[in-house]
């Protein structure tokens, strides 16, 4: 009670069901116990309607089942669980039906009790225990006689002659109801000798799928050594003839497939994270220069003026003097409106008269830029797998490869005709697809209620880039193993990390090499590249098998 006004209902409830134990009358312990109960459902089942309302499908289906679990005949958890699953939760599959039984030939003993105190043959002991239940018994010629000792008391029939063939080392077969087959135990006369009845078993559900009638076949001559059975997968029968005990036993296990095959919902997380970050900083410092011959680029850059004039002029005015630099900044003021003249850069002259020759140096300027760039998402995907059975996942896009195309190798008049009036139409080519992106394959086995193993494939596949004779090259990761989890646990089923750093320098040879004078002499290029890939898979058990752990007895009738 204490934990109770704590809000430690799962406690409490164990407290008192431990208390309703230890005083099974007690009303009140009782009372108690069953308002715990029934206040952990409310809880678990307000719970899961938030989870299912904000699409936790997941959330919802556990506190769903915790709910069931708690209350088993609590009608309107079992609804919510139902609707939470969806529609695609198939239907239970029919029992199997017995259609035809034609069991063993008995004999029929006496009902008695009798009690047996012998000394002697082994051959006598037989022939008093069978008498006294009112039976003949006939022996084989591998039967060996030897001395023994039989002392019980107060035994049926089926008891006496166990316990005698036990100590004679012999087995017993019915040839009617009088009478019995003695011979010594050993496994040729076992198949001479055992009586076997035959069963006709009718399986509704699996009438129309082959593969699973052969799985029930294949089951039963591996689990329970039947030798003589047959099928008829269209009819949905199946016949085994075999030991009665043999064929209880397989009766008992197909009457086991009644029930679902568990399913495990699988939510898969795929995170994929970009991240670019280009930076571009330093000084770009002039190192290119072009030398020219002023006269020959000055009439390039007047647009085909004589040059001898223009010579003369710059003669007689005195202009290509050095002294006189009035005259050649007026030329080259007339030639920096000419689009590309190579006057419109920095300029130094030198020589005199004819060799008058320029020198242009190219710009100096200075970067400091930075671009980033980041793409995050997430791929959110919940699928429902039936154990044993596989279930694909493909995240990406179907890339179009072409395998030949057509084309005329020959000119005909009909072609030329069709081409001439441009009324000649390409055929379709001949194409494949590839699967690109993530395609995760799973096949999930329950073990109990609460640990899941599971068979995983990945592959991630994306374009290259690159191809050869126009075909893409298509890079390719895979992955192939098995992992365990407990129910409702997370994984990394895979984590693929590609980091690419690309470095630049640009700069006058030299100061580009000296440490710390590159960062201002240079221009410095940096380029950083950062692809993550993450798939996170967890099971959640939606429905389990009730027959996990069930035991198959094989016994003698009496």
């Amino acid at each position: 009670m204490k934990l109770q006004r704590e809000k430690r209902l799962d406690e409490a409830l164990s407290e008192l069901e431990h208390a309703s134990q230890l005083v099974p009358n007690d009303v009140q312990y009782l009372t108690l116990k069953e308002l715990v109960r029934q206040q952990l459902v409310f809880d678990h089942l307000q719970r899961g309607n938030s989870a299912l309302t904000g699409g936790k499908q997941v959330e919802a289906l556990g506190e769903f089942r915790a709910a069931v679990s708690l209350d088993p005949d609590n009608q309107f958890a079992r609804e919510r669980l139902q609707e939470a699953l969806g529609e695609s939760v198939p239907a239970l599959k029919q029992p199997a039906q017995i259609v035809a039984d034609q069991r063993e030939l008995r004999a029929l003993p006496a009902p008695q009790l009798n009690s047996f105190h012998f000394r002697g043959d082994s051959r006598a002991l037989l022939t008093q225990v069978t008498t006294a239940y009112g039976l003949t018994a006939i022996f084989d010629d591998t039967f060996l006689s030897r001395r023994v000792h039989f002392d019980v008391e107060n035994v049926d029939f089926e008891t006496a002659m166990t316990l005698a063939d036990r100590v004679t080392n012999s087995f017993y077969s019915a040839l009617d109801d009088k009478h019995l087959l003695v011979a010594a135990d050993s496994t040729a006369n076992h198949t001479q000798y055992d009586r076997m009845g035959m069963r006709t078993f009718f399986l509704p559900d699996f009438s129309a799928s082959g593969s699973d009638f052969n799985d029930i076949v294949n089951a039963l001559r591996t689990l329970f050594e039947i030798r003589f059975i047959g099928s008829q997968p269209q009819q949905g029968t199946i016949i085994v003839r075999g030991p009665e005990p043999v064929i209880e036993a397989a009766t008992q296990f197909l009457q086991t497939i009644d029930e679902a095959r568990p399913d495990v919902v699988l939510d898969i997380r795929v995170y994929q994270i970009s991240n670019t970050l280009v930076r571009n900083f330093g000084i770009h410092l002039p190192n290119q220069f072009k030398l020219f011959n002023i006269p020959i680029e000055a009439l390039a850059g007047l647009a085909g003026q004589d040059v001898s004039s223009l010579i003369n002029q710059l003669i007689s005015g005195g202009g290509i003097n050095q002294a006189n630099s009035q005259a050649i900044s007026g030329l080259l003021a007339q030639l920096q409106g000419q689009q590309n003249s190579i006057f419109s850069q920095p300029v130094a002259t030198f020589g005199n008269g004819l060799t008058l020759f320029g020198v242009s140096l190219d710009t100096l300027s200075a970067t400091l830029q930075q671009n980033e760039s980041a793409i995050r998402s997430l791929e959110h995907v919940t699928m429902r797998a039936s154990q044993g059975k596989d279930s694909n996942f493909l995240l990406g896009s179907r890339y179009p490869v072409i395998n030949a195309s057509f084309a005329p190798i020959y000119n005909t008049p009909a072609i030329a005709q069709v081409l001439k009036n441009n009324t000649y139409i390409n055929p379709v080519p001949s194409y494949s697809y590839e699967d690109l992106g993530v395609k995760v394959k799973t096949k999930p086995v329950i073990h109990g209620d609460s640990d899941v193993s599971m068979e995983i494939e990945m592959q991630v596949r994306a374009l290259a880039g690159q191809s050869i004779n126009g075909v893409p090259i298509i890079s390719n990761r895979e992955y192939k193993g098995s992992i365990s989890l407990k129910n409702g646990e997370p994984a990394v089923l895979a984590s693929i990390i590609t980091n690419t750093e690309q470095r630049t320098l640009s700069g006058i040879p030299g100061l580009g090499a000296v440490p710390g004078l590159n960062k201002i002499s240079a221009s410095n290029t940096v380029e950083n590249d950062e692809d993550e890939l993450m798939v996170v898979i967890t099971p959640q058990i939606s429905r389990g098998s009730q027959a996990v752990g069930r035991e198959v007895w094989m016994t003698r009738n009496p």
